[in-house]
């Protein structure tokens, strides 16, 4: 009933966004519904029904992809300080979560059956004079535990990935990695972050001399004005520095375990700092990988297509492994690339635009340059599939654009999806540059530079893969 509630009562933006992860699951589901239609078919080589139902892993990824994205950014789920009181820990939201989207594809599933039955004519009469009868497989019962298997796939997978992206996360024992490690005396680890003056060691020691002799050491001396003010001083820098933890780890960009308390909650959004983070400069590690598996893509097409039997391309049946390999290779590379874009952006005397866009590229760059590199995979290894399989225009069935409009669709979406995000994360800067003074203009000024930035990187990028890869089908 909770996630009913919520979601009837969210904003038209999350509607809207919950009804795209329902289209989705609709034409996943209608894809492996037509996948079970063509086994059941007049025989022939059981291979290429297989074939068909091994495509569909590609749609039903994209649709679980785009319904974490939809999930991380629903603002009905996300953990608020007091909910726990009242029951709904970080547990409890992350069910709700996963109840929700299960819900959401249910309901895109149960419209890929209807569909499906009208078109096979088992609701009304037979639409579009009997055609598409080879995948719909018009005349013959469908089995009803294959068909309920088929439909749950998309709703239970993605249910599951939600549970697991949105789980609670414990706090790391030991010092926090936001910031410096302090080291007392002997190197022994401190929490507070007052500093020891130079004679504090000599001070310690004459205590223990003092005490040593049996005399009190309140006794001996009276404590000057300066170090009855120190244990106070003590308790406000401590107080200071953990109030700018709690400041940092609320920050876009940063890991999630540090944003979350030692219960899995998290603070109010609304006091993040309204700077980037500290640790923007740290690039991701994905891009010497992503290099590597691009390559040994290019490698694997061209050897694939050298060794293949079959004399027409598409009969090859270890081509297709090279595009996706490289496709893969370009999805890692992604958020370092978006990391670089930031970089280049503050080289060469930059302004105070190029400052602020290239910084806030460099926060992002896991957030934005996942999805755009996968949005980036998807587009080259379609055109690398498309030339493998659809050679000199041959033009593609219906199913096919279905697939590939899928994949391109929910890419694209979750790409979307984590600009809003983004946008909405640093609401915090915009408001405070506007609060200094800066024109009303600067935060889409820098907003346009990224965007003109990712495309003059990934454009020419998406298209040197795509040709290299269908070039390597071609050998």
């Amino acid at each position: 009933m909770l996630a009913l509630r919520l979601t009837r009562g969210a904003r038209p933006a999350v509607q809207l966004r919950r009804f795209l992860v329902a289209a989705a699951s609709a034409g996943t589901g209608f894809l492996l519904l037509c996948a079970l239609g063509h086994a059941l078919g007049p025989p022939g080589a059981p291979s290429a029904s297989l074939l068909r139902l091994a495509w569909c892993a590609a749609p039903l990824a994209a649709t679980v992809y785009f319904a974490v994205a939809v999930a991380r950014t629903d603002p009905g789920t996300r953990p608020r300080s007091g909910l726990s009181a009242l029951g709904l820990g970080p547990v409890r939201l992350m069910a709700v979560s996963a109840t929700t989207t299960a819900l959401t594809c249910a309901l895109g599933s149960v419209t890929a059956l209807l569909v499906f039955l009208h078109l096979r004519g088992d609701l009304t009469g037979t639409p579009f004079d009997g055609s598409g009868a080879d995948f719909l497989a018009i005349g013959r019962p469908l089995p009803l535990p294959a068909t309920l298997t088929l439909l749950t796939l998309v709703p239970g997978s993605a249910s599951a990935a939600v549970a697991v992206a949105l789980r609670p996360r414990e706090r790391a024992a030991g010092p926090s990695r936001s910031g410096r490690t302090a080291y007392g005396r002997f190197g022994a680890y401190r929490a507070t972050a007052a500093r020891e003056t130079f004679g504090a060691y000599g001070r310690f020691g004459r205590h223990l001399e003092t005490a040593a002799h049996g005399r009190r050491p309140s006794a001996a001396r009276q404590p000057t004005p300066e170090e009855a003010q120190a244990p106070l001083q003590t308790q406000a820098q401590a107080q200071t520095q953990a109030q700018q933890d709690r400041l940092r780890a609320d920050l876009p960009g940063q890991d999630p375990e540090r944003a979350h308390g030692p219960h899995g909650t998290q603070d109010d959004p609304d006091s993040a700092a309204a700077v980037p983070a500290s640790g923007a400069g740290r690039a991701p590690s994905g891009l010497p990988w992503g290099i590597a598996v691009l390559a040994l893509g290019l490698a694997v097409g061209a050897y694939a297509s050298r060794t293949g039997v079959g004399t027409v391309t598409g009969d090859r049946p270890g081509a297709p492994a090279g595009p996706v390999l490289a496709a893969v290779g370009l999805a890692l590379a992604g958020p370092g690339l978006t990391h670089l874009c930031g970089r280049l952006l503050q080289s060469v005397r930059p302004g105070a635009l190029r400052l602020l866009a290239g910084r806030l590229l460099m926060t992002e760059a896991t957030r934005i340059g996942r999805p755009l590199g996968v949005v980036c995979a998807v587009l080259s290894g379609a055109y690398a599939l498309g030339s493998l399989y659809y050679p000199g225009g041959r033009p593609a069935g219906p199913l096919a654009l279905l697939g590939v409009l899928l994949v391109t669709g929910c890419t694209v979406a979750t790409l979307l999806t984590a600009a809003v995000e983004a946008k909405r994360a640093h609401a915090g800067t915009t408001a405070a540059l506007l609060r200094l003074g800066a024109p009303a203009s600067t935060p889409r000024r820098a907003a346009a530079l990224r965007a003109g930035t990712l495309l003059a990187l990934f454009g020419p990028l998406t298209v040197i893969v795509a040709q290299l890869s269908a070039l390597s089908l071609a050998l």
